[in-house]
């Protein structure tokens, strides 16, 4: 589990740093451009869509992890939006609170021990 969290502390750093210096060159402009990527049908519009099928996967893990309560639910969202900073913030943070148990980390304290 402590390579585990280095793994999420290193790509939660890259990435922060990485999206830092993309805001500070080109501003918050994603949307027109992932968009307009996909509309060309290209790779880079591929990729988009790809990247797209991950995010609602991990929204929809999220959700389902916490029950689809109105947390989950938010999560969810945070999940979408926030990508792979927000995934690899929540894993850290609940690999700290299921203490190492990977069963409860993936499913959820309630699912772990039931």
């Amino acid at each position: 589990m402590a390579a585990f969290r280095v793994l999420l502390v290193v790509l939660f750093s890259c990435m922060f740093v990485y999206t830092a210096i993309v805001v500070a060159n080109h501003g918050f402009g994603l949307l027109g451009v992932f968009f307009g990527d996909i509309i060309a049908m290209g790779w880079p519009g591929q990729f988009n869509v790809d990247f797209s099928s991950y995010l609602t996967l991990s929204a929809l893990w999220l959700a389902w992890r916490h029950h689809f309560s109105p947390a989950g639910i938010a999560l969810a969202i945070a999940g979408f939006f926030g990508g792979a900073l927000f995934l690899t913030a929540y894993l850290f943070v609940a690999s700290l609170a299921a203490k190492g148990d990977v069963e409860e980390l993936l499913l959820g304290k309630a699912r772990a021990h039931s």
